[in-house]
């Protein structure tokens, strides 16, 4: 019911200074950056255009906040592993998000968002350590989850539990997701309103 009410774009922060109080619950969400993040938020939150969902990846040059009902903040994390830009700013922003997660006090969960056709990769690892060091609980959510047959998404997430269950930071579950058949997004909805303790 929560994003049944106003979920509406707050602001873009390009650096630290510039990110809001840290009043309200957060939970933000990472990853590779043709992974389908904005696609997703767009999906959890019942809107077509909130997110901007671009053919391009790498699009996300900022932190960008989110505000539902006046009682949450979804974050949309710059994607990482592919951007169309130069080596020095691809750094600056993906530098933007790391100093994002160590330091937002009122970070309850962050979500990585990894291909399900595509499983973990190397370039994923730099995340999970990220994540890991900043001791920021965080959930692995595999998007385009339709792409594949029951049986193959049901092996994808139980070989993506396997590869996280020694990370100190990794909650023991993961979800399977489609932005496309709404498959999953109920689920993460409800894991959301959990992680920041707000009662429906």
């Amino acid at each position: 019911m929560l994003f049944a009410h106003e979920v509406k774009f707050m602001m873009g922060a390009v650096e630290i200074a510039g990110l809001p109080p840290a009043d309200l619950p957060e939970v933000a969400f990472a990853g590779r950056s043709n992974v389908g993040k904005s696609t997703l938020i767009n999906a959890v939150t019942g809107r077509l255009h909130l997110a901007r969902a671009s053919n391009s990846p790498g699009r996300t040059r900022e932190v960008n906040f989110f505000v539902a009902d006046e009682k949450l903040r979804l974050v949309d994390l710059p994607g990482y592993g592919f951007a169309r830009a130069s080596r020095g700013d691809v750094k600056k922003f993906q530098n933007l998000g790391r100093d994002y997660l160590r330091g937002r006090p009122n970070l309850k969960r962050a979500y990585l968002l990894i291909d399900a056709r595509h499983g973990l990769k190397d370039v994923d690892t730099e995340a999970l350590d990220a994540f890991d060091t900043a001791a920021v609980s965080y959930q692995i959510v595999l998007t385009k989850a339709d792409k594949l047959k029951p049986a193959d998404v049901e092996e994808m997430v139980a070989r993506t539990l396997t590869a996280v269950a020694k990370r100190p930071a990794a909650y023991p579950r993961v979800l399977a997701t489609s932005a496309e058949k709404g498959t999953g997004i109920p689920e993460l909805r409800a894991e959301i309103v959990a992680a920041c303790a707000l009662a429906e």
